[in-house]
């Protein structure tokens, strides 16, 4: 195999093996691109960055000891001129909005890197961005909506782990009624017919995580 004088250098995180190794089965093929590290944790993934200064990189958004958004903000306030893809199987556009607001060029499912990741990569290294069509279209039908506060988020999680207004109100230092407020406002935000209902939409959209 011949490689081209300067090939396309990649750094992957993840803390999946299975998936590194897969992009490096794929990045191994081609003459114009090069793995330079790996990493299995956000911080790592930083480390990492600083040593090999990677021209693109694949970031995952769930990893251990710091998340993926944490770590593309870090990166990017450090780097600004990095290219950073996010790798994930979250299909939300809260997800994505969040990443694109960290910085990432890119937004790509796990579950078609093998025919859509050697064409983003080299469409981020031109300084390109890519969006799913799909998730392009959740983003655009939810960019209007009124965006929950940092406390009705804190809400609804809570609503998620079964709790109700009650045992709310005391783990977050706040008054019954004014957690039957935030309820109110979740459920019209999110144009859901009950607390369950905003729960399904929330972990669909990727506003919380289980």
């Amino acid at each position: 195999m011949t490689t081209t004088p300067n090939p396309i250098r990649i750094l992957v995180a993840d803390d999946h093996p299975l998936l590194r190794d897969g992009v490096a089965g794929l990045v191994a093929d081609q003459p114009d691109m090069e793995l330079v590290a790996e990493a299995s944790t956000g911080l790592e993934a930083i480390e990492q960055f600083r040593k090999y200064r990677p021209d693109v990189t694949l970031l995952d958004l769930q990893m251990p000891e710091m998340g993926g958004l944490d770590a593309i903000k870090t990166i990017r306030d450090e780097f600004p001129e990095a290219r950073i893809i996010v790798l994930t199987t979250y299909q939300g556009d809260a997800q994505v909005l969040g990443a694109l607001r960290s910085g990432a060029q890119a937004y790509l499912l796990k579950s078609t890197l093998r025919r859509e990741l050697l064409d983003t990569i080299r469409a981020v290294h031109r300084g390109q961005k890519r969006i799913p069509p799909d998730l392009a279209t959740q983003l655009a039908e939810h960019a209007a909506d009124d965006k929950l506060t940092f406390r009705e988020v804190q809400v609804l999680r809570l609503i998620a782990a079964g709790k109700a207004n009650k045992l709310i109100a005391s783990d977050l230092a706040i008054t019954e009624e004014t957690v039957k407020g935030h309820v109110k406002n979740i459920l019209s935000k999110l144009s859901a017919s009950d607390r369950t209902h905003a729960v399904t939409i929330a972990l669909k959209r990727g506003i919380i995580e289980l």
